[in-house]
């Protein structure tokens, strides 16, 4: 039979693949950090207003206990003149702290959203330049996570963490000398809880960390098994695996209960023996306080605001505790993106490249040897010639070379030895943008975008007018389905064109390609997976898009086979026979074999 396959291949080589699995990095990576001011630099300005708003209200925050105190001492000696001003002084500090907050939430959110748009944009680009061969090896839910989860991750350290580190960091800071020029002696003592606060802190850091990442791996693996199912809604139908894959989700699913379940206990470990150290910390200060009171050596207000302290001090400790995961967290995924942001393309223009003139659509292959692995061919010393104007369909057994031999002429991956040739020029000495404006494929698998279905088709070709797609549309047959659409050409396709038929899509595929004008089609057998009346419309189609230009054809049926000018035979990477149909039949070898085989096939069908 003559089999084939799609355009992409899946095979090692050239470069490792990307691991998407939850892991932790440094506390501070100097790599990671050293790529960042490029990105921090267009919103220097938003991030100095939200660090000066963040510094505004933490100084506020910390005055408003020294404040309350004061304001107690003056209102027990009665002092209403002094307790009137320490009121002002107090709004006005809580006036700053809000306009501070603001400043901070919204300049800092600006900052973080552009970083995000920089990002994300950057990723999106690179992706779209990246050779074929890194898309073999990469999995794309391990590209979406790079540049959905670890960008948002990196932006959170940009814009939020780092700040709140030094938030919390100011705030400790501010609390232990403020408390130690109220009350040295006091201070001290208050503060013998501190290091057992640390080591706490330190112990149960370890656990939650294994528990954070426990939480997202077992998230992760919910997502991927419902993301599998979910696509292959119709094959568990068909095979009535409801109840088995419900058993295997159940499982995982499971497993994520588990996962949060160990992680909720961690924190409700941790909130109440946060609120035991706060209340040994308030009884310190009360105990002791309350002494120095009775014996006038420190005031009530004082001591009030000593309680006020305590109260805020452990907070920025917790917090800090959490901020160190997810400072190490951001780092792992700032290298992620970096990573992959580094990855040159295998396939660009070299520096000499020209601009690939107006083809007439010769394609020439001399003594190309390839393979996606080194040392490993797929393709071995092929010569081949094809001529302007000439339809010529590749056969051959699956695995043969069929698809990799096609894929060189548009220099999706790059051959090994030899020259694939356009019009004379080397594929390689050409502008990869000016070679492929002039060569178009319809794969086997007709991929649709969002969009409608005049959209699909003007993909690439922006400036068409409405007539010039309508006119295309009526060239290959797929005017009078789309006409009896409710919307006509604006009916929307769908997920992936789901809302239309197999050979709808492949036939709004056809009309795309066409209307780019190519000089050389590429056809992976697009007539293989539609139904008989619309293969029918098709070929009598392509009869007539293929008049003047060059065509390629992976052969998978007769129709493909007997319509071309000529039919190449691969075995095992080579050129084992080349003739027409007639010439082939007549020397009853393999091509002789399989067309044999395939006659009976759609026979039987």
């Amino acid at each position: 039979m003559f089999h084939g396959g799609g355009m992409v291949h899946h095979h090692p080589g050239g470069g490792g693949a990307f691991d998407a699995d939850e892991v932790l990095g440094k506390v501070y990576d100097s790599k990671v950090m050293s790529r960042l001011p490029r990105y921090l630099a267009p919103v220097r300005a938003w991030i100095s207003v939200g660090a000066g708003g963040m510094i505004v209200r933490s100084l506020a925050t910390l005055a408003l206990p020294y404040l309350v105190g004061r304001g107690t001492d003056h209102f027990i000696r009665g002092d209403l003149s002094g307790l009137n001003i320490v009121a002002i002084i107090f709004a006005a500090a809580a006036l700053a702290m809000w306009g501070g907050q603001f400043l901070e939430t919204r300049y800092l959110s600006y900052a973080g959203q552009s970083i995000i748009l920089r990002l994300r944009t950057e990723m999106f680009d690179h992706l779209h330049r990246l050779s074929m061969s890194f898309f073999d090896r990469n999995k794309v839910g391990k590209l979406m996570s790079r540049v959905q989860n670890d960008v948002q991750q990196l932006q959170e350290l940009l814009t939020s963490g780092i700040f709140a580190l030094l938030t919390s960091l100011l705030t400790l800071v501010g609390i232990a000398i403020i408390m130690i020029t109220m009350n040295p002696r006091l201070a001290l003592m208050t503060l013998t809880v501190v290091p057992v606060m640390g080591i706490i802190l330190f112990v149960w850091q370890k656990y939650a960390r294994r528990a954070f990442i426990g939480v997202r791996r077992a998230i992760a693996t919910v997502n991927s098994q419902l993301q599998e199912d979910m696509a292959g809604v119709r094959v568990v139908q068909s095979l009535s695996r409801e109840d088995e894959n419900l058993e295997q989700f159940d499982e995982v699913n499971r497993a994520n209960l588990n996962a949060n379940v160990t992680a909720v206990r961690l924190e409700a470990l941790m909130m109440p023996t946060v609120n035991i150290l706060t209340g040994v910390a308030f009884a310190i200060v009360i105990i002791a306080g309350g002494f120095q009171v009775l014996n006038n050596a420190m005031s009530a207000g004082v001591l009030l605001s000593f309680l006020l302290y305590i109260q805020r001090f452990f907070e920025p400790v917790l917090e800090l505790a959490m901020q160190y995961t997810q400072l190490q967290r951001a780092m792992a995924s700032g290298a992620r993106i970096f990573e992959m942001l580094d990855v040159e393309p295998e396939i660009k223009d070299r520096p000499d490249a020209i601009e690939l003139p107006p083809i007439r659509g010769e394609i020439s292959f001399k003594h190309v040897s390839f393979g996606y692995e080194p040392g490993k061919d797929i393709l071995h010393d092929i010569n081949l010639t094809v001529r302007p104007g000439e339809t010529v369909a590749i056969a051959g057994q699956t695995g043969s070379g069929k698809s990799s031999l096609v894929s060189l002429v548009a220099r999706f991956y790059e051959v090994e030895r030899g020259e694939v040739a356009v019009d004379g020029h080397d594929v390689r000495t050409v502008t990869q943008a000016s070679l492929n404006r002039q060569i178009a494929i319809v794969p086997q698998d007709p991929i649709l975008f969002s969009g409608g279905i005049e959209e699909n088709i003007r993909y690439g070709r922006l400036e068409a007018t409405h007539e010039e797609i309508v006119a295309v549309a009526r060239t290959v047959g797929a005017h009078n389905f789309i006409s009896r659409l409710e919307k006509g050409y604006a009916t929307p396709v769908g997920q992936r064109g789901g809302n239309l038929s197999a050979g709808q899509r492949q036939l709004v595929c056809l009309a795309r390609a066409v209307l780019a004008d190519p000089r050389i089609l590429i056809l992976d057998e697009a007539t293989s997976n539609v139904d008989t009346s619309t293969e029918r419309i098709m070929q009598r189609a392509l009869r007539r898009l293929t008049r003047g230009r060059t065509c390629l054809t992976i052969a998978h049926r007769l129709s493909t086979v007997t319509g071309a000018d000529r039919i190449i035979v691969l075995e095992h990477g080579r050129i084992v026979e080349e003739g027409s149909h007639q010439e082939l039949l007549e020397k009853q070898g393999l091509y002789y074999r399989m067309f044999q085989t395939l006659s009976a096939a759609e026979t039987a069908a």
